[in-house]
């Protein structure tokens, strides 16, 4: 009771200090803006509606004609203000004494801004790369029913979830491969500017498992390449990229017989006009047709629209691939099938009027031309660069695993 007691008494007397010393001729406000000077600029921060142009907003805001053409003068040769973009905000700073214009900042993009600041009496425009605070993320989960349920049900910023799909664009079929127990685990940056949360970042590695195969993919930067260029992409653990192209040719060809057109083509043989969204490979009777790229068989068989025998493989969400007129089908629908395996021989079933491979890739549910596809390049870790590359994985592995 009595160690209480002189507790309580101290208490009592340090506020009773605290009171008397306090200044009497000041008031809790003047206290505090002694503790944090108030700011002399007056800020105005402008989203811009569609339509408008950088002139009508610094119209809008009062800036005089004057001061807007210096903006302009500033900025040639560094960004064209007339390519502001509706959506996207721009931070006005003006003295309070004198309202004169000090400083001007508008997004560019997520990785940079242009600033425009008032220097010895004239405005210095500058491209700067947007510092943010970085912190790293971890997230994971096992799938019900998709991916994108499950991330967002933990609260997962919806853009991080397509960023997590993206690096296994690939790999997995976000669309109709996945199975419900399949896991995921991946560390991301979070990205921060005065405190306040504003987008993900970049996806540093993940793991995903689907179906019982384990899938795992790291961010590597390695420096500039022979142009100059940053060196950057997704890898495996042995250094391969997931960014995978297709082969060049599904088949040992003879010669092209006919490429891909839009418009109607008469087949004397059929006494039919039809267009051909293809590429026919000439090749002997029973050569082997290979699979340009790791997928699942969704069909395999004969299709009476003149296709005769046909194998039909989902690489990914975006890509599909058909192979018609072939003498034997050797896969089947539902099976996963590997970049280069052999998956039919090439015939003359159907339409057709000699052996060779009818070959279709499908983008997002239409056809293109094969010969002119711009795929992602294929490029793994070089030799020389590998031993960095394993060592720099390992710390990752470990937080993933």
């Amino acid at each position: 009771m009595l160690k209480k007691s002189i507790i309580v008494i101290f208490i009592i007397l340090a506020a009773g200090a605290v009171v008397y010393f306090w200044p009497k001729n000041q008031s809790v406000n003047e206290q505090n803006s002694q503790i944090v000077p108030e700011s002399k600029f007056r800020q105005e921060n402008i989203v811009i509606d569609p339509g408008n142009t950088f002139s009508v907003i610094t119209e809008n805001i009062g800036l005089p004609a004057s001061t807007t053409q210096a903006l302009m003068r500033a900025t040639e040769g560094v960004y064209d203000l007339a390519s502001v973009r509706a959506g996207r905000s721009i931070d006005f700073f003006f003295d309070k004494q004198t309202g004169v214009l000090q400083q001007m900042i508008y997004n560019i993009n997520s990785e940079e801004e242009l600033t425009v600041d008032l220097i010895e009496g004239a405005y210095k425009a500058e491209r700067k790369k947007i510092d943010y605070e970085i912190k790293l993320k971890t997230v994971g989960g096992s799938i019900d029913s998709s991916l994108y349920a499950s991330a967002l049900a933990q609260g997962i910023d919806e853009r991080a979830v397509i960023a997590l799909a993206d690096v296994f664009a690939w790999s997995i079929d976000f669309g109709m491969g996945i199975r419900k127990g399949d896991t995921y685990k991946f560390i991301y940056e979070e990205r921060y500017r005065n405190g306040q949360y504003v987008m993900p970042g970049t996806v540093l590695a993940a793991r995903f498992v689907n179906d019982g195969k384990v899938v795992e993919g790291f961010y590597y930067s390695d420096g500039t390449d022979e142009d100059g260029e940053l060196s950057e992409g997704y890898y495996d653990p042995e250094g391969n990229s997931l960014e995978k192209i297709f082969l060049k040719n599904p088949v040992d060809f003879r010669y092209i017989s006919s490429g891909f057109t839009t418009g109607k083509r008469y087949i004397s043989a059929f006494n039919i006009s039809t267009g051909h969204r293809a590429i026919d490979y000439a090749a002997a009777q029973g050569t082997p047709i290979k699979a340009v790229g790791d997928g699942r068989v969704t069909y395999a068989g004969w299709n009476s629209q003149g296709y005769g025998n046909m194998v039909s493989i989902r690489h990914n969400g975006t890509y599909s691939t058909n192979y018609a007129h072939q003498s034997k089908i050797l896969v089947k629908v539902g099976q996963m099938v590997e970049q280069g395996q052999v998956i039919g021989k090439v015939g003359s079933t159907g339409l057709s009027t000699g052996p060779h491979l009818h070959f279709e890739i499908v983008q997002n549910g239409v056809k293109i031309n094969p010969l002119t596809l711009d795929l992602p390049s294929q490029e793994s870790i070089s030799q020389d660069k590998m031993e960095a590359y394993k060592i720099y994985i390992q710390d990752w592995q470990a937080k993933l695993n």
